[in-house]
């Protein structure tokens, strides 16, 4: 068979188990409503958690990012692709992130194996949680380093793999998510920058979509436990809670300072256009200013939980902006989704190889553009289709 035959069989294989994607186009801005098929449903799948993907102060900045700057960015960062928004918004996000600088990459990603191949190489030691993103366990297998995954949020696991492991090795570098975008929970990092401390191991984490959400002032997860300065390496995204597109490494210095020289993804890529840039800086300074949109989108999301919670259903252990709903086979799963899009839910069917086997899910991810009643009347709606 030629390849084409191969791939033919592969597509029919994965539309028999429910595998086959295609996705749903949006005639509408990102928002806490889209049109879909010519008809408003109310958008529950989007990570536009503080509905500044269209709010108009990130849209204008970035119309006047393409009047001033124009569109394209025209080469790499190290040739001539670095224009004044990109550098301001660096410099704007190793603030915010308490961290001496940022480093801007063309999405999450790319920064993500970035830093992870910058942290550890042949001979060192890394150490990843199992739910970690596809990004990050694709870096860890690149990086030539010995990989170990620890169960998720494990903390006896992983501290008993530094017990056995970190004394063999000559770096060691713990990896994980803040956020976990599939579970909506949030890494113990209190205990693993003890751990990391204890076993003098370097700590990264991405937060992607913890950053604008979490913590007192939207600074992310390491914020609100309280542990900033024990985490050594921060990677985020422009792309979640900040409306945009990229992603960042806010890190010391040298760090930072290293990777603008050496950074292969970062030197062979073009860069972003400055009107990204001047948007990004635009959703920042809506993150400082307006701390009631992160307030709302959590108190709505508790509020959901506790909803379906008392009707039964398990949102495993989320306590963020993310809720997911297990159901098991991914053709249950599309079939709820649909159900719910008939209603005027859009809920997308999360399956394999996102999540695990049997254990297809709804990913339900909150906005602050939605309304209390709204998400009631999703809990109301959801919780009648499971219990049919």
């Amino acid at each position: 068979m030629s390849i084409w035959d191969d791939m033919q069989t592969e597509l029919v294989s994965l539309a028999e188990r429910d595998l086959l994607r295609d996705p749903r186009v949006v005639d509408s801005p990102c928002a806490s409503h889209v049109t879909v098929d010519g008809r408003e449903v109310v958008c529950l799948c989007s990570n536009d958690y503080l509905a500044l993907a269209n709010d108009p102060a990130v849209v204008s900045a970035a119309a006047e990012g393409v009047r001033q700057w124009g569109f394209g960015s025209g080469a790499s960062r190290l040739v001539c692709g670095t224009l004044r928004p990109h550098r301001l918004l660096e410099e704007e996000l190793a603030a915010f992130k308490h961290a001496d600088d940022a480093m801007l990459c063309s999405t999450g990603w790319m920064a993500n194996r970035i830093a992870i191949l910058s942290l550890a190489s042949a001979g060192d030691l890394i150490l990843s949680d199992k739910l970690n993103h596809a990004s990050i366990l694709d870096a860890t297998r690149a990086s030539g380093a010995r990989v170990r995954s620890y169960s998720h949020c494990d903390m006896d696991r992983l501290e008993a793999l530094l017990t056995k492991h970190r004394a063999d090795h000559r770096r060691c570098l713990i990896v994980t998510d803040s956020v976990f975008s599939m579970d909506g929970d949030v890494a113990p990092l209190a205990e693993i920058v003890a751990l990391k401390n204890r076993f003098d191991a370097t700590l990264m984490i991405d937060d992607a979509h913890g950053t604008g959400v979490l913590g007192a002032q939207g600074r992310g997860a390491a914020e609100g436990a309280g542990v900033e300065s024990g985490i050594d390496v921060t990677v985020g995204t422009l792309s979640k809670a900040l409306g945009c597109i990229g992603g960042f490494i806010a890190s010391r210095q040298a760090h930072v300072d290293l990777l603008r020289s050496t950074a292969r993804a970062y030197i062979y890529t073009t860069a972003l256009p400055p009107a990204v840039a001047e948007a990004a800086r635009a959703a920042l300074r809506l993150v400082q200013a307006e701390p009631e949109r992160r307030q709302r989108v959590l108190a709505m999301a508790d509020d959901l939980r506790m909803q379906l919670g008392a009707a039964g259903l398990e949102t495993l252990n989320s306590t963020t902006q993310i809720l997911p709903v297990v159901v098991g086979e991914a053709g249950d799963a599309v079939r709820l989704s649909q159900q719910l899009f008939d209603a005027g839910f859009f809920a997308a069917a999360i399956r394999p190889p996102t999540v695990g086997p049997n254990s297809s899910r709804l990913r339900i991810s909150l906005s602050s553009g939605h309304t209390e009643d709204e998400i009631r009347r999703f809990g109301d709606t959801l919780i009648a289709l499971v219990g049919q």
